[in-house]
């Protein structure tokens, strides 16, 4: 799914600058809040649910190669984090939407859309 169609469905808000979403796609979705078992679990492409909004969430996403990092319930997200994620190109969203929310939307549209299409 492009997360340019992400951010539709879960009403969301890119929070980076430096990202181009119209590029941007994701495969999967990991929800996880630990970043060691993050690292050792996340897969390339995944969109990365997770509270955490520390400096640590870009340099994270980074290594595992994540397509994007969604930050659920309107949690604000500290300018140091941005900036990190800005410099490293790393996309963070943010919705109001629980990450259980996110999930049923997101297994939702792809439900209504053909595969390809993702």
């Amino acid at each position: 799914m492009l997360i340019e169609k992400l951010i539709k469905e879960i009403d969301g808000q890119i929070l980076t600058e430096s990202t181009n979403m119209n590029d941007l796609y994701f495969e999967n979705v990991y929800i996880c809040d630990l970043l060691s078992w993050v690292l050792s679990h996340a897969q390339k492409g995944d969109a990365w649910i997770t509270v955490l909004t520390n400096v640590n969430v870009p340099a994270v996403a980074m290594m595992t190669d994540v397509a994007c990092v969604i930050i659920p319930e309107g949690i604000e997200v500290p300018e140091l984090t941005l900036k990190k994620a800005n410099e490293n190109t790393i996309a963070i969203i943010s919705s109001q939407y629980s990450a259980f929310e996110i999930s049923k939307r997101i297994i939702s549209a792809r439900a209504q859309t053909k595969y390809s299409e993702f």
